[in-house]
């Protein structure tokens, strides 16, 4: 087949939104980074940092979910960090909050301040790269969540800001009242979930210049491991792109969303040194329109119109 019916391949840099800031096309993920081993806890920072990842993506709620404390992985990544001051420098950090356990969300003006300050002390760092609403607090207007970011930026704390799991009309909202770039949009999607595709998110994201980092991008472990008809199918359909080209599932998994014109960035979430370095085999991957509408298809499960 030849070359110029292939999509382009995924640029080794891009830029973090509107901003200058250069951030790799994959991201890792803490979700599930947990524990009290330094070392082990380092290494895993250090494998994605050395496969090339330089976007590292936490929360301040990453904790509970594993069994430990509310602000854990932040915590843990502060200790890595004292231990390795150094790699501070190598990583574009990320991080996310406003979910409030019991509440459970506040994106008001005093509690976002609160919680930024929080994430510095937990992390041990002055500046976070890009700070993140994690979910869309109904109760707090798009204008006052403006302000409350723009003051972040200002104060030097926080060097861009995005959302997560925003829709299309609560992002172009807040997007309406910031004065400063809305550099991310981070909500699920995979070949599995399609919403970011079908509800216009990512067409919010080109027109806005927003990066768009795509949480779950193996559909929460389905496509490693499928088990009803539609993952089987969604799962047929990567492995004959894979096995053609010689990379895992999950590589071309990956490499499906990067396919994409909005240049989604899929976070890593594995804790596995191995299973990261095998992620950034998804930049070699090369896709043709029809290998690409196969897996749309058959995630639809029904022919497109």
């Amino acid at each position: 087949m030849s070359e110029a019916r292939h999509l382009p391949l995924p640029p080794q840099t891009r830029r973090l939104g509107p901003y200058g800031l250069e951030i790799s096309p994959l991201a890792w993920g803490m979700w599930r980074f947990k524990g009290s081993d330094v070392s082990a806890a380092r290494a895993l920072v250090e494998a994605a940092l050395d496969t090339g990842i330089t976007l590292l993506d936490t929360a301040d709620i990453y904790g509970p979910d594993n069994g430990e404390p509310f602000g854990a992985a932040e915590l843990l990544l502060g200790r890595v960090l004292a231990e390795a001051p150094a790699l501070r420098g190598r990583m574009v950090l990320a991080s996310k909050g406003g979910i409030v356990i019991g509440t459970p969300y506040d994106s008001s003006s005093a509690y976002v301040a609160e919680a930024i300050e929080a994430s510095l002390a937990r992390m041990g760092v002055d500046h976070i790269d890009l700070w993140q609403i994690h979910r869309p607090d109904i109760l707090t207007h798009p204008q006052e969540l403006a302000r409350t970011l723009e003051d972040a930026v200002k104060s030097g704390k926080v060097g861009a800001v995005g959302v997560s799991n925003f829709t299309p009309a609560q992002t172009a909202a807040l997007a309406r009242y910031l004065t400063v770039p809305l550099a991310s949009i981070q909500p699920e999607f995979s070949a599995l979930q399609l919403e970011p595709i079908e509800n216009g998110l990512l067409d919010t994201a080109m027109t806005l210049g927003a990066a768009v980092l795509a949480w779950s991008p193996l559909g929460q472990g389905r496509i490693a491991q499928p088990s009803s008809h539609r993952e089987h199918g969604v799962a047929q359909a990567l492995d004959a792109v894979a096995e053609a080209q010689g990379v895992s599932r999950t590589a071309a998994a990956y490499s499906w969303l990067m396919a994409h014109p909005a240049g989604a960035i899929p976070i890593v979430g594995s804790q596995q040194v191995a299973r990261i370095a095998e992620a950034a085999d998804a930049l070699k991957v090369r896709w043709t329109r029809a290998d690409w509408y196969k897996v749309l298809i058959a995630s639809r499960e029904e022919p497109l119109p």
